[in-house]
């Protein structure tokens, strides 16, 4: 493949020593999401690697967790062309799924229009460098579906725990069941985004953009008991709680989400599921009681119906039911 000019190790310290505010991919990443921010750094890390750039992770006392690798922070981004980007789809295509190279196309425009925002490439440079398109991804989107008995396994679980934490856990699963909320989009929820009475829930998902879901019979009664133990005191919806049960005033984070939903699962004896799987388990159980799949698509936040329809798994004979269900006044010229 094509590539940039190695970064060599001496050349390291010279290339840390720019402020963080002239790297454009350090101010690439300060304006994502939390939740977005580390996703992103993943794939820059890779293509990082990819161009040549020494592998590098933050000194031992320096690390919260194991690794953190930052090879990012030491590729000479500003350098990529036109070329260099295609060299990268061209070799992620060969061992990455379309929807990992599409991510990671992504990244690299948007540390791309950062470095001409920083005057670092020109406008045509960055034009030709972004023009490389991304992998129609024609695909089934990844995971499964829970079943009826998995999902009442999961909120048998919550039920049986007598800590704050179980009350809040039943409450999170029941909305990611009933309103298919994403983990960041629970997280991100505020006590004022939800009118009891109603049910009505404001959800702010990606690109900020606002949407209304509505809760009802058990997710409704989960919530209720959650907020009973929660108290009405404003800020995060969902808040953290400690070994000793108590509740911290604070947000949880999608992570701890994520954490939660892990230990549930083990704790109900059901098979792997990611937190992603409830929201798809959602929008499934809505197409298969035949909702129109267009409003479908606005409930669940998606710009586009065709990402609503790579979720439809109904077997084929269900779905030739469901258009047999239509009829058109029309008895045809040879009958």
């Amino acid at each position: 493949m094509h590539e940039i000019t190695s970064v060599s190790q001496s050349d390291l310290e010279d290339i840390q020593a720019l402020p963080l505010g002239q790297n454009p991919a350090a101010v690439y990443l300060v304006g994502l999401k939390p939740s977005g921010r580390y996703t992103q750094r993943q794939m820059l890390n890779v293509v990082a690697r990819l161009l040549g750039t020494p592998e590098t992770r933050k000194p031992p006392e320096e690390r919260k967790k194991k690794g953190e690798e930052i090879t990012w922070l030491f590729c000479d981004w500003a350098a990529i062309r036109f070329q260099h980007v295609a060299a990268i789809r061209a070799k992620l295509e060969e061992t990455e799924k379309p929807a990992t190279v599409n991510k990671a196309l992504a990244a690299v425009r948007g540390v791309l229009f950062n470095a001409w925002r920083l005057e670092q490439m020109t406008a045509e440079e960055y034009q030709k460098a972004k023009s490389v398109k991304g992998i129609k991804n024609i695909t089934l989107p990844a995971g499964r579906e829970l079943t009826e008995g998995e999902k009442a396994a999961l909120m048998a679980v919550c039920e049986n725990d007598s800590t704050p934490a179980g009350v809040r856990d039943a409450a999170i699963i029941g909305m990611a069941l009933i309103a298919g909320l994403r983990r960041h989009e629970l997280a991100g929820l505020d006590l004022a985004d939800y009118d009891p009475e109603s049910g009505k829930l404001v959800i702010r998902g990606k690109g900020n953009k606002e949407r209304t879901g509505y809760l009802n019979n058990g997710a409704a009664r989960a919530l209720a008991d959650w907020l009973a133990v929660r108290g009405n005191q404003e800020g995060a919806l969902f808040q953290p709680v400690n070994k000793g049960g108590r509740i911290l005033p604070q947000r949880i984070t999608p992570q701890a989400v994520y954490n939660l939903l892990d230990k549930r699962g083990k704790q109900a004896g059901i098979a792997n599921f990611s937190s992603h799987d409830l929201r798809r388990t959602w929008i499934s159980d809505l197409l298969d009681v035949g909702a129109d799949i267009s409003t479908v698509a606005k409930m669940a936040g998606h710009a586009s119906v065709i990402t609503t329809q790579r979720y439809d798994r109904r077997p084929e004979e269900a779905k030739r039911k469901a258009a047999g269900l239509l009829h058109l006044p029309y008895r045809g010229r040879l009958t």
